[in-house]
């Protein structure tokens, strides 16, 4: 009884901190690429994260373009997520430097994992015939140009076909596995 208990706990707090992280991960990155501020999209990430983050930019300044407030958010939330659900699995509280060195992978591997699906459905998206364009699809092409375009110039101009979608989507792999994936597991190694 106490371990389907603890699973269900585990599941509802897995969620709740996963999709919240998103949204401020969202906006992290929306800011970063200087994503339309107006768009209804933006504005939700927004009007979902300023409670939170506006407080904690009185005292984090901006770097660049880098918000480092939603940065620390970040950290903050994977880390409580992590050591979260080692307590209710495992029973135990991992090492707070596991937990950051885990976070900063998992950050890492879900910045890819958007960078990866809207690139694909970017792809998908320019085989429809659309008309006019919906937030989603604004949203998709400037958070996709800055890492097509270097892409792009690379390729032969002969090529009748854009192939600088997959470039960077192996790319993007390469990047999860070599790096994110090593970093998450040292990250549970030291915890």
């Amino acid at each position: 009884m106490s371990f389907s208990l603890n699973a269900f706990l585990a599941f509802l707090v897995r969620t709740g901190l996963h999709l919240y992280f998103l949204i401020v991960l969202g906006r992290f990155l929306f800011q970063y690429f200087k994503i339309d501020f107006y768009n209804p999209i933006s504005q939700f990430i927004l009007k979902a994260t300023n409670p939170i983050l506006i407080p904690m930019q009185k005292f984090i300044p901006r770097y660049a373009r880098v918000d480092i407030a939603s940065l620390l958010l970040l950290f903050v939330l994977k880390g409580l997520e992590y050591s979260l659900m080692m307590l209710l699995t495992k029973n135990f509280m991992p090492h707070m430097i596991g937990a950051m060195v885990w976070s900063l992978g998992e950050i890492l591997s879900h910045s890819i994992n958007i960078f990866f699906m809207a690139i694909i459905m970017t792809s998908i998206l320019s085989w429809l015939p659309l008309r006019g364009h919906t937030p989603i699809t604004v949203i998709l092409m400037q958070l996709t140009k800055p890492l097509l375009k270097p892409a792009k110039k690379l390729l032969p101009l002969s090529i009748p076909i854009d192939l600088s979608p997959i470039l960077v989507l192996l790319a993007l792999q390469l990047i999860n596995i070599l790096v994110a994936q090593r970093i998450i597991y040292y990250g549970y190694q030291l915890s």
